[in-house]
C-alpha cells in the first residue's frame, strides 16, 4: 500500500466511488425515463469499472510482480469498456433520432392530400 501517496490514493477511490455513483444515477434516469438504452448504459460502465477495481487492488498490494496478471485483465477491461461504452452511446444515439423521426412524422387524415411546395 505503500507503493502511491495519500493524494494519489484519495483519487483512485474517489474515481471508483465516481464511477459506481455515475452507473446507479444513469440506472435511475432509465427507469425515469422508461428508457432501456440508459439502463443499457449503465451495464456498459461495469467493464471500466472492474478494470479500475483491478489496478486499486494491484497498487494496494504494492505492485508484486505475482499480481502482474491483474495489469492484463485491467487492461483488458479497459478496451471492452470503451468498446461497450461506444456501443452504450451509439444505441442511445439511434435511439433519439428514430424517436425523433417518429414525432416529426405527420398522421395524414382521410383523403387529405400531402402538402408539396408553398402553401397558398
Amino acid at each position: 500500500m505503500h507503493a502511491l501517496s495519500i493524494p494519489t490514493w484519495m483519487i483512485h477511490v474517489s474515481s471508483v466511488i465516481e464511477w459506481i455513483a455515475a452507473i446507479w444515477l444513469i440506472w435511475r434516469y432509465g427507469e425515469f425515463t422508461g428508457d432501456r438504452y440508459w439502463r443499457g448504459l449503465s451495464f456498459a460502465m461495469l467493464p471500466a469499472l472492474v478494470g479500475a477495481m483491478c489496478a486499486c487492488t494491484w497498487h494496494y498490494f504494492d505492485n508484486p510482480t505475482s499480481l502482474d496478471w491483474l495489469v492484463t485483465l485491467q487492461a483488458t477491461m479497459t478496451v471492452v469498456g470503451n468498446c461497450t461504452l461506444c456501443l452504450a452511446a451509439w444505441w442511445i444515439w439511434r435511439s433519439a433520432k428514430l424517436q425523433d423521426k417518429s414525432e416529426d412524422s405527420t398522421v395524414l387524415e382521410e383523403g387529405q392530400e400531402p402538402a408539396i411546395g408553398p402553401q397558398k
